[in-house]
């Protein structure tokens, strides 16, 4: 059965590209859509219908549900929540700022993009299926990556309650969890992937291994995009669709480090981002000044 799809955040190279040219293979109906319509080239050029939205700019978006409203004739069967971003710096260091755009665009505008295609959904169910990209940092208090992660985390949280409350429309509700996948995602963020420390910070110390591992230097090897998005797709068009998907590099080992005890888990987690050395170096240094 052909499906008729709508995807965030479909710049070329990204997740949400990848979905829409697996979906395309498929047989479905693709409406890739980016704030810049330009940087989905590849995706008109394969065929697939691209449409501008921008998913802060609620005008953006009531044009974008009229659009595929008149192209589908009101219904829509899927409704992929992929766009996104992230931000990366310790806690301490963090801009308030920087803070307030990030759960804007990462949790925010999943609940607005919603709402307003939530006619659409309706017209399609049962059947109808929204999916919510939250990423296994949702799971995982990963050090200097506290804000990205609370705003997936923030996300999964409400995705579980989304499933709930949208159950009797007969609309299904899947939080899709990505590990390490090969995409354009630290190249897209800029500045907000400039991991210089403020020169005051108490992680001067360990800047370089910082700057690293939120680069995805210190990390598993990525998976390729293509093939996460066909064993995404696969796992979407079964009848009953998983309410969690788990794909990616590291997505089983971090599922599994989920489930266990935190006083297990912080000693891999300290050595994993570098919290390790800092605590080494602290104690050196006192050890220096009680001589």
């Amino acid at each position: 059965m052909t499906r008729t799809i709508l995807i965030t955040g479909c710049s070329d190279g990204g997740l949400g590209a990848a979905l829409a040219t697996a979906f395309h293979k498929r047989g479905d109906r693709v409406f890739a859509t980016a704030r810049n319509p330009a940087k989905m080239a590849s995706l008109t050029a394969a065929g697939i219908e691209t449409l501008a939205l921008d998913v802060l700019t609620d005008d953006s978006i009531k044009a974008c549900v009229e659009q595929v409203s008149s192209l589908t004739g009101g219904s829509l069967d899927m409704l992929i929540n992929n766009a996104g971003a992230g931000y990366s710096m310790p806690l301490m260091d963090a801009d308030i700022e920087e803070i307030d755009k990030l759960f804007r665009l990462n949790v925010c505008t999943v609940i607005r993009t919603t709402q307003l295609l939530l006619p659409l959904l309706r017209a399609a169910a049962p059947g109808a299926t929204v999916v919510n990209q939250t990423s296994i940092a949702s799971v995982i208090g990963l050090p200097w990556q506290a804000t990205y992660n609370a705003s997936k985390a923030a996300l999964a949280s409400i995705t579980g309650t989304l499933r709930l409350e949208l159950e009797p429309f007969n609309i299904k509700v899947v939080d899709l969890r990505t590990g390490a996948v090969k995409t354009t995602f630290f190249a897209n963020m800029g500045t907000r992937y400039d991991t210089e420390l403020p020169k005051d910070s108490i992680y001067k110390p360990i800047e370089g291994k910082i700057s690293k591992m939120i680069g995805g230097e210190l990390g598993p090897e990525f998976m390729d995009v293509d093939k996460w998005a066909a064993r995404v797709v696969s796992d979407l068009s079964k009848q009953t669709p998983p309410r969690e998907i788990w794909r990616g590099s590291d997505a089983t080992k971090i599922w599994l480090v989920s489930c266990l005890p935190t006083w297990l888990t912080d000693g891999f987690l300290k050595k994993m981002s570098g919290v390790d050395v800092l605590e080494q170096e602290i104690k050196k240094q006192n050890s220096i000044k009680t001589k």
